[in-house]
C-alpha cells in the first residue's frame, strides 16, 4: 500500500515562511496588518507545501463559508430538461468560481422539500442563497427570512409586506412582450394569440401584461395558458387551432412552447409564416436556432442574469459600496431590470 503524505500543516508554513504561526493564519484569511513582504513570503511558502487551509478553522476567523446555495424551485425533471435554467446556472457558476466560492444547488421536487430547504440554510453552511422560479403561493421566501440568510432572487418578487428591501434582477419581460405584438401587428396580423406562462410565476403574468398592453380589445379565446414546456406550447396550440381557427399568429411566453407550437403548425398544414406568424421569448439559441423556420424571439440576458444575481449577492456581504444589501423578503424591492431586444428570424 502506498503511504499518504501527511497533509501540510500551518506550522510547517510558518516554519518554511520564517514566521509565526499567527502571521500565517492572517495571511491565509485575507486579515490586515502584514507587511507585504512577510505577505509574500507566507504566500510563497503555501504554494511550495501545497497547503490548503483548513475550512472549518477558516470559518471560525472569517465568518466566512465561501459557498452559496442556489435555490431552484422546481422538480429536478424540470430544471434538466430546460436551457434556461442551464444557462442561468452557468452565469452564477461563473460568477462564484472566479470569487473562489462554491455553488450548492438545491432543487425543490415539491412542498415537502421547502422545510429541507429551509433547514438547510438556517443551519449556517452558506453565507447567502439566490433564488429564482418562485411561484406566488411559494412557502420559500418566508423560509428564508426566517433562517436570515442574504438573499438575491432571480425575477421581480410577487410579494410585499412593508418589511425591508428585496434585492432581484429581472428581464423586462413586459415590454419584451409589447415588442413582440407590435412587431406581429406591424406585419398585419390581427388575430394575434397568447400562449401564456404559469400564472402564478411573475414573469408570465407581466408577458401577459404586456400582450394585453398592445391587444387591450382581443378575442379572450386567443389567450391561452400554457406550462413553459415544449409539451405545453403543443396542447395549448391544437386548442388555439379548435376555438380560433383563423388565428394568424402566436406570441408565445417562451421558445420552447413556441417550438412546440410550430410542431402542432406544421402537422395541421398551417405554413409559417405566411400562415400564422410565431414569436417566442428568450432566445436560447439551443432552441430557436433549431425550430423550422428559425424562431424570431425577445432575447433576454439569462446568463448575464444569473452572474449578477452572484454578483450582487457577493458585494453585499463583502459590504461594497454602491451593492444593495441583499435582505430579507418584502417589499420596497431594490430591483434590478435588464433590457430585452426582438431578435427576428423567419418565423414573423
Amino acid at each position: 500500500m502506498t503511504d499518504i503524505a501527511p497533509r501540510p500543516t500551518l506550522e510547517a508554513v510558518a516554519a518554511r515562511a520564517g514566521v509565526s504561526r499567527a502571521t500565517v493564519s492572517r495571511v491565509v484569511n485575507g486579515a490586515a496588518g502584514v507587511r507585504e513582504a512577510l505577505a509574500a513570503r507566507v504566500r510563497r511558502a503555501v504554494e511550495e507545501l501545497g497547503y490548503v487551509p483548513n475550512q472549518a478553522a477558516r470559518s471560525l476567523v472569517t465568518r466566512r463559508h465561501d459557498a452559496v446555495a442556489v435555490v431552484v424551485a422546481e422538480p429536478e425533471a424540470r430544471v434538466f430538461a430546460d436551457p434556461f435554467f442551464a444557462l442561468q446556472l452557468r452565469g452564477i457558476g461563473k460568477e462564484l468560481t472566479a470569487h473562489d466560492n462554491q455553488l450548492v444547488l438545491l432543487l425543490t421536487e415539491g412542498r415537502e422539500d421547502h422545510a429541507r430547504v429551509g433547514r438547510y440554510l438556517a443551519g449556517g453552511h452558506v453565507d447567502g442563497a439566490l433564488v429564482f422560479s418562485l411561484h406566488l403561493d411559494d412557502p420559500l421566501p418566508g423560509l428564508i427570512q426566517r433562517a436570515g440568510v442574504p438573499t438575491v432572487f432571480g425575477g421581480r418578487p410577487g410579494w410585499s409586506d412593508g418589511r425591508g428591501d428585496v434585492v432581484y434582477v429581472d428581464s423586462d419581460n413586459r415590454g419584451g412582450a409589447r415588442d413582440a405584438v407590435r412587431h406581429l401587428a406591424a406585419l398585419g396580423r390581427t388575430r394575434i394569440a397568447h400562449i401564456t406562462g404559469p400564472l402564478d410565476q411573475t414573469s408570465a403574468a407581466d408577458r401577459l401584461a404586456g400582450y394585453r398592453d398592445v391587444m387591450a380589445d382581443a378575442d379572450p379565446a386567443l389567450v391561452v395558458r400554457g406550462d413553459f414546456t415544449p409539451g405545453g406550447g403543443e396542447h395549448a396550440m391544437r386548442g388555439l387551432l379548435a376555438r380560433c381557427p383563423d388565428l394568424d399568429a402566436v406570441f408565445a411566453a417562451n421558445d420552447l412552447m413556441a417550438a412546440g407550437a410550430l410542431r402542432v403548425l406544421r402537422a395541421h398544414g398551417r405554413r409559417v409564416p405566411e400562415d400564422v406568424a410565431v414569436v417566442g421569448f428568450d432566445d436560447m439559441l439551443s432552441v430557436a436556432e433549431q425550430t423550422e423556420p428559425a424562431l424570431t424571439t425577445v432575447r433576454q440576458d439569462i446568463e448575464e442574469m444569473g452572474r449578477l444575481m452572484a454578483r450582487l449577492l457577493l458585494c453585499g456581504l463583502d459590504g461594497e459600496a454602491g451593492a444593495p444589501a441583499p435582505g430579507p423578503p418584502g417589499s420596497a424591492p431594490s430591483g434590478v431590470i435588464l433590457p430585452t431586444t426582438l431578435i427576428r428570424r423567419t418565423s414573423a
